[in-house]
């Protein structure tokens, strides 16, 4: 069977996930502060967008900026009228947000992104003592959005954020661990390096070689290659 897959809106990151996000799973970026997850989720959004489906982006930072899609899509315009936002600014309007989406997913709904899962899980977390309860409602939601992934057949994309491991300075660990590694069936960690540029790295994937990577540059129209890379996906 022919696994369904939607464009990345770049051909360098298609070419490294062989088409696209999967269709019916959950695809999780994580990184830094500024190491290209908004970027991403945007430029997916704006593909699926532009060709009439409707996007669901839940945006719990205030990243997604109509300055920085009028240079990704120039048919801004035509993108925005196919997306519902969603902009929570508390954990439990996060869950409302959920909820919510019992309402306006249908067959119209062509991708679901959360930009980014983990702040205001974190936020709650340092303000409630209940960290086992906060963890649950946290399992709750990935769970829910594994539902629709697997039920609608609609692919969803996650950013994460992450800390630092104090064990060892040069790995990091992603916001709310197993809860995201689990429920997340492909993990690309998105690292910055030196002279400006970007890596993505394949740390799961359920039908691709693991650790394949790609450096990239964030530039205006979203990203590109860069010539250390040579597409070198191995």
């Amino acid at each position: 069977m022919e696994i369904s897959r939607v464009a990345s809106g770049s051909k360098i990151l298609d070419y490294l996930l062989k088409g696209g996000y999967e269709r019916d799973v959950i695809t999780t970026l994580y990184g830094p502060a500024g190491a290209g997850k908004t970027c991403l989720c945007m430029l997916a959004s704006a593909g699926v967008a532009r060709k009439g489906r409707k996007v669901i982006y839940i945006d719990t930072e205030g990243g997604f900026s109509l300055d920085r899609l009028r240079q990704i899509a120039p048919d801004y315009k035509k993108v925005l009228s196919n997306t519902i936002f969603l902009r929570p600014m508390h954990f439990n309007e996060q869950k409302k947000a959920f909820a919510k989406l019992k309402d306006i997913v249908d067959d119209r709904i062509g991708l679901i992104v959360v930009d980014t899962i983990s702040m205001l899980y974190r936020l709650e977390r340092g303000k409630n003592g209940d960290a086992a309860e906060v963890n649950r409602e946290l399992g709750r939601q990935i769970s829910y959005l594994n539902e629709i992934a697997r039920a609608r057949n609609i692919p969803i994309l996650v950013a994460n954020q992450v800390y630092a491991n104090f064990d060892d300075k040069t790995k990091t660990n992603i916001v709310g661990g197993d809860l995201l590694k689990y429920g997340s069936k492909c993990l690309i960690e998105l690292q910055k390096t030196p002279a400006n540029n970007r890596k993505a790295i394949l740390r799961k994937h359920r039908s691709i070689m693991e650790e394949k990577e790609m450096l990239f540059r964030i530039v205006d129209g979203g990203i590109i290659g860069t010539k250390e890379s040579k597409f070198k996906l191995f």
